[in-house]
């Protein structure tokens, strides 16, 4: 999103939405997203799926993300930005890992239990997507809601991928849909987390024109 949209819309988003609203969904996202860092760090491990431990990872970086959003709810778009900013690499540390992990795995690993991964990565689906709907009506707001709306998008898509992968071994007997899967989820953390970040600057520079033109009226 270019800098000139964000000037007609951050204002407006701002100026409806409904904080009470907002930061009940996000407590709601936040014990969801721990929970299910839970079950799929335990069902990676036994699974061997890298797939499932990189959803797992995702999990815990989203909490840490709704927590984050939590605390700077109520602060000025320059602290919301600064934040956005911290997730957006949080986003894109997680998307190296996994490239990371992928590449290990080729190397060293064995092929993953599918029944394991499909049955969880359908329970995640179901997590994420009611997440993800609640938080839809804000996907248009500033730099730190669309870095959440972002998240869980993203995360279903990568549930859906998961369960393709179960598929994939299950139908071959192989880890390379599990691998390739993992990959595809790297890069969709790498893009989001770029795109988040883009804006965040672009809201910071803008709070920053608007301090200097204040400061040379006065």
């Amino acid at each position: 999103m270019s800098a000139h949209c964000c000037d007609h819309e951050t204002p407006k988003v701002d100026a409806i939405v409904n904080l009470g609203r907002y930061r009940k969904i996000l407590w709601i996202a936040l014990i969801v997203n721990a929970a299910m860092f839970l079950v799929e760090i335990g069902a990676g491990v036994q699974a061997g799926s890298l797939s499932l431990l990189a959803d797992a990872v995702d999990f815990a970086g989203d909490a840490l993300n709704y927590a984050v959003s939590l605390a700077v709810l109520a602060s000025a778009l320059a602290w919301r930005a600064r934040a956005a900013m911290l997730k957006a690499v949080s986003m894109m540390g997680f998307g190296l890992y996994v490239l990371g992990a992928a590449v290990w795995s080729v190397l060293y690993g064995g092929v993953p239990q599918a029944m394991t991964m499909g049955a969880v990565a359908l329970l995640a689906l179901l997590a994420n997507v009611a997440v993800a709907w609640m938080l839809y009506a804000f996907r248009e707001g500033d730099a730190n809601m669309r870095s959440v709306w972002l998240c869980s998008r993203n995360d279903a898509i990568g549930n859906v991928a998961v369960f393709m992968a179960a598929l994939g071994v299950f139908g071959t007997g192989s880890a390379w849909p599990d691998l390739a899967v993992a990959s595809l989820m790297a890069a969709l953390a790498l893009h989001g987390g770029w795109t988040v970040l883009r804006q965040a600057r672009g809201e910071l520079g803008e709070d920053s024109a608007k301090e200097d033109h204040h400061g040379h009226v006065h």
